[in-house]
């Protein structure tokens, strides 16, 4: 019956007490447990898979964007994420991104706005990040899903988070912490905790689509580069073919061309063209539809791109993300929220925590429109403040990757991972620096916050 409730009470057991607790363990994740527990903080890495990585693995999502400059002549994010694409290039999982322009088939054969990025295999970005961790000695807990959040009522007014419910195979667990850093990309636990947030874009609500990225094998490499680079008319990879198949309404997605990336497997090209519109991403329902809508428009497409694309005559499956690709949900309301106009103008922040040049990536909510666009201008390089982290409203909690404080045009600039990673390196930092100082992470010192960064390999400043 629609709207019915029931009534529920559980005594829950805490299994874990720690410093710090990191939920989600993407790539903001990962660099939010392994700064905190190189700051010494007792941390807790809790994630929903049996891997790490996030959209780097379960979301097959890659290559990595750009962590440097928008025209690729200077690295903007290092410390945490440079040691993970070092650990991966010396498992032969991954190319260091300065070796690799835009306009290559490793960037999708996209210049503006894709210098610099790196390619890296999935498995390898699992077992560099879970070995970090562990390094690190970070605690890691797999198949934990977060059910609610319990807080208690301060002071001031704000909500403060005291502890964490888990829902796994063992039923309800609860993780007491002092300071939480919510990275599961939705905002889940400052939502659950009451922490304000906005969702999609100003006037409609709607947001970015998602996309189920897959990956071929099979794929003449050599065909296919040949024609994308004799084909300079089309807007995107097959473009004009993409167009004549949908007059005759065999191209499944609202796509102006076709998504591809070079992996370092011979033969074998990431496929970034699935598109699901309207949906949301913290709905259960959605998901679902939108998960069962990309596996159709995948078949779909695999059979367009043996009968038109040159080069995939016999390009076969191998395999498919493990979740669909969310590129938006909830962005909360911190003490800052950041704005299209700080990233055209370049705007400094006394509270600068890392540094970006990935131009604004906006897909279409409604349509074939969008992508990395010169439309909408952004500096060269411009800065991330620490207070987008914050939430106005809850206390002992820090927010780090694409659920931050900033409208709808700036998140999709900052939203991919290498800037994801940066984030969350700041944040657990700030945690371990709040839990050592028995304070909230909102009146951590940006000074010493700044000397722990970049002692750690962090870039804050093009100077």
């Amino acid at each position: 019956m629609t709207g019915a409730t029931i009534a529920y009470r559980k005594e829950v057991p805490v299994r874990h007490e720690t410093d710090v607790l990191v939920v989600g363990g993407g790539p903001s994740g990962i660099g939010a447990a392994i700064a905190a527990a190189r700051g010494g903080a007792r941390t807790l890495l809790v994630e929903r898979y049996g891997f790490l990585g996030g959209n780097l693995t379960a979301g097959l999502v890659g290559p990595c964007m750009t962590a440097y400059t928008l025209d690729g002549s200077q690295q903007l994010i290092g410390g945490i994420f440079e040691e993970f694409v070092r650990r991966m290039e010396a498992m032969g999982g991954a190319l260091h991104p300065s070796g690799i322009p835009g306009g290559s088939p490793y960037s999708g054969f996209i210049a503006y706005g894709h210098e610099r990025v790196t390619p890296f295999e999935p498995e390898a970005a699992k077992t560099a990040a879970i070995r970090m961790c562990r390094e690190a000695g970070v605690e890691v807990l797999f198949h934990s899903f977060v059910a609610d959040a319990l807080t208690s009522q301060e002071a001031d007014g704000r909500r403060r988070v005291e502890a964490v419910v888990l829902a796994g195979k063992g039923g309800l667990a609860a993780v007491r912490a002092g300071v939480t850093v919510d990275c599961s990309a939705d905002g889940d636990v400052a939502a659950m905790a009451g922490a304000r947030f906005e969702i999609g874009r100003e006037g409609d609500g709607l947001m970015q689509p998602m996309t189920l990225f897959f990956r071929v094998s099979g794929v003449d490499d050599a065909v296919v580069e040949e024609y994308v680079q004799t084909h300079t008319e089309d807007y995107r990879p097959f473009a004009s073919l993409v167009a004549k198949a949908q007059q005759q309404g065999r191209f499944p997605a609202p796509r102006r061309g076709v998504g591809l990336y070079k992996t370092l497997q011979p033969g074998v090209w990431r496929i970034n063209t699935t598109r699901i519109l309207k949906r949301d991403g913290t709905s259960t329902a959605d998901l679902t539809a939108a998960e069962i809508e990309g596996r159709e428009q995948m078949m779909a497409l695999l059979e367009f791109f043996r009968a038109d694309l040159p080069g995939f005559a016999n390009c076969r499956l191998l395999d498919t993300a493990t979740q669909i690709g969310v590129r938006e949900t909830r962005r909360i309301l911190g003490e800052y929220t950041l704005t299209l106009g700080d990233l055209k103008n370049g705007r400094r922040f006394e509270d600068v925590i890392a540094l970006c040049g990935y131009p604004v990536d906006i897909h279409d909510p409604t349509g074939s429109g969008g992508g990395v666009t010169p439309d909408l201008q952004v500096a060269n390089a411009y800065e991330i403040p620490f207070r987008v982290m914050v939430p106005q409203d809850v206390d002992g909690l820090l927010v780090a990757g694409r659920a931050v404080s900033a409208t709808h045009e700036a998140l999709a600039a900052i939203r991919v991972m290498p800037p994801c990673f940066a984030m969350g390196q700041a944040a657990g930092s700030a945690a371990a620096m709040a839990v050592a100082r028995g304070a909230q992470p909102r009146t951590v010192p940006i000074a010493e916050l700044h000397a722990r960064l970049k002692a750690d390999g962090a870039i804050l400043s093009t100077g």
